[in-house]
């Protein structure tokens, strides 16, 4: 595993993210992959030509043995004919083997190239990215797009060595016949002629087939995510029969797609065969009124035979490209997708410090260094106020006087962390789950751990911080998972926390060491979480009580118990079971 990460790694070193131009169009983003790795494609051409070149030489030997050795009965000619061509097929072994080798690199570094692209881009849209693009069109790309796309990129090599090959043996073939060298050279536009409309339906139905293909990707991941809901509802036969349906239309229009792509295969074989019988029918004739020799007849016979490889890859290059372009086009729809909150002012600096954090739209001031909870009736409204504030949406919030939407993301991402009961645990182990995107350090995932309450849940686990946790972590229970995400987002260690009701799947006596714990872990820091639970606020060093999307009142939990009506009667109600926490 570390010996492939390295190999990626040396592979794509020299990534720059695409420009603008470079995703305008799918042959812009293709011929992006192709010059970002330019020295690799042109040693892939360079060994491809060679290689097949190389293969018309050996018909040129034969036919010498042919004609200098046996037919001229000299045996010394004959053995020293047959030694050039056991040298020359060795050669052609090695550029074969180093050319494979060569593609192989360019197909895994345009693999890696327009992964590390994607991921960039979709974490630059962050939250927008789901209400602009379903999750099984992302799901479709990072599997199937990519690696079509990446597959195109060996066209370079054998793509360019076919012409080359073409060209050197219509050469050849002209210096013994023009006649066989026109036949030659008219060949491959009869070809395309052939083959070109169905590259052009392969790439009509292809582009109509992989939205389909998206959305069905899509509706399976909204399946599997509510499956809980599904049973509990009583749904899951309907939403099973109704995938299995549209599965099977998808099927059908499938077949539509396939047709063409399973000719064009078949093309590629048979159409160089047919051709491959004619000349060397037309040499035999040639042969017989003595126009060419008996070796120049086998020559022929090798130079069309050689033929058969450039005239397939010429067929095959063309569906792998007709292909390839609509897998780039999807992706470059998705690279062309602009953040909703993209920054309208220069990029600058975050001030030092931990705020304060100021919402003008609904009045929040958070005060640096301080445990602060947010609180309303409607849970919508805090959570609305930590979106701003988190610039998951267009936002006006300000950190120390600085607007959030005019910095750059990755510095505020270092900084400032919303914690969400809805973020995702990814699959792997239970300290990956904890480190996140960071450098995994048991020590501080301990404490972490600790001071989310969480010890239990590894403990539990058979393991600990080596158990594996599945996708969504459907193997643990909400609390569970809610403890970890928030785990998660302590080890960051970022300057503002934002979390969003971090205790409301665990049990009072859970939720108030949770509080405790978060109140010594991260003194000194900023730190708000939204919710309506006593317990909760009761350790805040300030609540602020939002009314209609707008902050009525602040102060601590004692404070507006006495002061404020409307507050004391919501955590009343509360305390009575009437709201959920």
């Amino acid at each position: 595993m570390s010996n492939s990460r390295g190999s990626a790694d040396r592979l794509a070193e020299d990534w720059i993210p695409p420009a603008p131009r470079d995703t305008s169009g799918p042959f812009r983003f293709l011929f992006w992959l192709a010059w970002s790795q330019a020295r690799r494609v042109a040693a892939g051409a360079a060994l491809g030509s060679s290689w097949m070149v190389g293969l018309a030489v050996s018909p040129w030997v034969l036919s010498r043995a042919v004609d200098d050795g046996l037919v001229a009965g000299d045996t010394a000619a004959l053995v020293t004919w047959c030694v050039v061509l056991v040298v020359v097929s060795l050669l052609i072994a090695v550029l074969a083997i180093s050319r494979h080798r060569t593609m192989t690199k360019i197909r895994m570094d345009a693999s890696f190239r327009t992964v590390r692209t994607v991921v960039r881009h979709t974490a630059r849209l962050g939250s927008a990215l789901s209400r602009r693009i379903g999750t099984g069109e992302v799901v479709t790309i990072g599997i199937s797009d990519v690696q079509i796309v990446a597959q195109a990129m060996t066209v370079t090599g054998p793509g360019f060595g076919a012409v080359v090959a073409y060209a050197v043996v219509a050469v050849v073939l002209f210096t013994m016949s023009p006649l066989l060298a026109l036949v030659v050279l008219a060949g491959v536009p009869l070809l395309a002629a052939t083959v070109g409309p169905l590259l052009r339906r392969i790439e009509r139905t292809g582009g109509d087939y992989r939205v389909d293909q998206g959305m069905l990707t899509t509706r399976l991941v909204d399946i599997l995510g509510g499956l809980h809901v599904l049973n509990g509802l009583g749904g899951k036969e309907f939403a099973a029969e109704r995938y299995t349906r549209q599965s099977r239309e998808l099927v059908e229009r499938g077949y539509r797609v396939g047709s063409p792509a399973s000719w064009v295969t078949a093309l590629a074989s048979g159409l160089p065969a047919l051709f491959l019988a004619a000349v060397v029918w037309l040499a035999a004739r040639m042969t017989a009124q003595g126009e060419i020799t008996i070796g120049d007849l086998v020559a022929v016979y090798g130079y069309v035979a050689v033929l058969v490889v450039p005239v397939s890859s010429f067929i095959e290059s063309g569906g792998e490209i007709a292909r390839a372009r609509v897998a780039a086009r999807r992706i470059v729809d998705l690279l062309n997708l602009r953040p909703e909150h993209d920054s309208l002012h220069d990029v600058i600096d975050l001030p030092a410090g931990c705020g304060p954090l100021a919402d003008p739209e609904s009045g929040v001031l958070v005060r640096p260094g301080l445990l602060t909870a947010l609180v309303s009736a409607r849970p919508d409204e805090a959570i609305a106020v930590v979106e701003r504030l988190g610039r998951f949406t267009c936002t006006d919030a300000t950190w120390a006087g600085v607007r959030v939407d005019a910095v750059a993301a990755d510095q505020l991402r270092d900084r400032l962390v919303v914690a969400d009961n809805n973020a995702d645990l990814f699959a792997g182990t239970v300290r990956a789950a904890v480190a996140g995107r960071f450098e995994p350090d048991d020590k501080r995932i301990d404490a972490a751990v600790r001071t989310a309450v969480a010890e239990d849940v590894v403990e539990a686990l058979p393991g600990g911080l080596d158990a594996p946790v599945t996708w969504g972590g459907s193997t643990l229970s909400g609390g569970q998972r809610q403890r970890l995400r928030l785990a998660r987002a302590l080890y960051a260690a970022p300057d503002v926390l934002l979390a969003v009701e971090p205790t409301s799947a665990v049990d009072a006596l859970t939720e108030a060491a949770v509080v405790d714990r978060v109140r010594v872990a991260r003194r000194g820091l900023t730190t708000v979480v939204t919710t309506t639970s006593p317990l909760v606020l009761d350790q805040a060093d300030e609540v602020i009580f939002l009314v209609h999307n707008r902050a009525a009142a602040s102060g601590t939990h004692e404070e507006l118990l006495r002061d404020n009506a409307a507050y004391r009667d919501l955590v009343s109600r509360v305390q009575d079971g009437q709201v959920g926490s």
